[in-house]
């Protein structure tokens, strides 16, 4: 599953939900008519919608599928195939040409997206249905109180443990790090690591989880500041780097974290992955398994779930110039259309769809696992800042993986971002 996932939910990104929740490349630029595109036939008028490239099989079938279904409009779904799908929308939507009429984007319209006009207020589009939605995810999707997305659907992470292996070692589903690098190092055979998230020794991926599980937040609720320059989070950092350091770590899997492939083929006791995999792991280890949230780290820590959402946006300026088509067409499918949101969030993989409500008509999520992994969302989940742009995550993330791999002191690397922050939130918020 080696898609924009990864970047999606990764150190750069994150997000918080209150109930239930979103699910969830690229090619040059433009609007393909070749094999990667689906016209569905409709009465009148013309939208180009585009989709990043989705790692579950029959996606692309299903959303071309719901495109000809809808009879008010002729839709030509284009697929975006390969990891960069966030930079090729950026770069089509800042040349002006190709520009596609709906599109998703992760978490919804970008901050740059909002403020340079590229995208329009959806807020009276969705209207009552307001309410039908998990608020926080409308809040991330939302600047100034306008909303300028609508949710699809909602993915998360979360860590996979085999009980037996818990079981045989005497020791109980860790809720603290100190406990999970106990726990790895209890676990941990010739044949088998002890935890694994990510070929990279999770530096990628559990970035935000070091500021969330020692207690802190990104920014400040100015948004002028980080909000994490504390010793408890330094520590965080120092802890983790010994971990990564212990050789407990796996950091040679036959997949990365994205794909259930090295826990499924015991290659790990515990595993950092998404809700989507859970089919494929039930199907492996029936009942010898469990979830749990990312541990919390220091005597200020919490447990923490990140979650994210694609959300569909409505470019200002697309290819067919008819916004009003593609505002009613955005309404059809994401708020109207109850079934095919559960399809798309129930039937390729597992997530949960944005609209709560839907949740008991998801067979993956309803009970069991997948209701527990699903309520954990509502305890622990959280999602990464609007005004958290690409240069200051950028930043962080460099500053981590110097911390964690170059030995770096944490406090004058952090220091570095720090600056780096304020001076892009005081572009960005001017």
């Amino acid at each position: 599953m080696d898609f924009s996932r990864r970047h999606f939910l990764g150190a750069t990104a994150g997000l918080a939900t209150a109930a239930v929740l979103t699910a969830c490349g690229s090619n040059t630029g433009g609007v393909s008519t070749g094999s990667n595109s689906s016209v569905a036939s409709g009465n009148s008028g013309k939208i180009v919608q585009w989709y990043h490239e989705y790692g579950e099989k029959g996606v692309q079938q299903a959303v071309t599928r719901y495109a000809k279904d809808y009879k008010d409009a002729t839709v030509t779904v284009k697929w975006n195939p390969g990891t960069d799908y966030m930079k090729l929308l950026g770069t089509t939507l800042l040349s002006g040409s190709g520009v596609p009429d709906v599109f998703e984007s992760e978490y919804g319209a970008t901050l740059d997206m909002i403020q340079n006009n590229q995208v329009v207020d959806l807020t009276d589009t969705i209207g009552d249905a307001t309410s039908k939605f998990s608020q926080a995810v409308l809040d991330r999707m939302t600047l100034d109180g306008r909303i300028y997305a609508i949710p699809q659907a909602v993915d998360m992470q979360l860590i996979y443990y085999r009980k037996s292996a818990l079981e045989k070692a005497k020791l109980p589903a860790p809720t603290t790090f100190e406990q999970l690098v106990d726990t790895a190092k209890a676990v941990k055979t010739k044949d088998m690591g002890g935890f694994f998230a990510g070929n990279d020794g999770g530096i990628g991926v559990l970035g935000n989880l070091l500021i969330w599980a020692s207690g802190f937040e990104q920014l400040t609720d100015d948004h002028t500041d980080v909000a994490f320059m504390e010793q408890s989070f330094f520590d965080a950092v120092t802890s983790y780097r010994d971990f990564y350091k212990s050789g407990v770590l796996l950091t040679a899997a036959s997949k990365d974290w994205s794909d259930a492939s090295p826990f499924v083929n015991g290659e790990t006791a515990m595993q950092w992955g998404g809700l989507w995999s859970l089919s494929d792991i039930s199907s492996k280890w029936k009942d010898d398994f469990g979830v749990i949230p990312f541990p919390a780290i220091g005597d200020s820590g919490r447990q923490a779930i990140p979650f994210g959402a694609y959300g569909s946006c409505v470019a200002a300026k697309g290819a067919s110039n008819d916004v009003e088509a593609a505002k009613e067409y955005v309404k059809w499918l994401w708020i109207d259309q109850t079934d095919k949101q559960v399809d798309f969030a129930n039937s390729y993989g597992t997530h949960i769809p944005s609209q709560p409500d839907l949740t008991k008509k998801c067979s993956r999520i309803n009970s069991g696992i997948g209701k527990e992994a699903a309520e954990m969302v509502d305890k622990y989940g959280k999602a990464a800042s609007l005004f958290w742009t690409s240069k200051i995550s950028d930043a962080y993330s460099a500053a981590l993986t110097n911390v964690v791999k170059k030995g770096t002191d944490p406090k004058s690397a952090f220091a570095r971002v720090q600056s780096t922050a304020k001076a892009e939130l005081k572009r960005v918020t001017k």
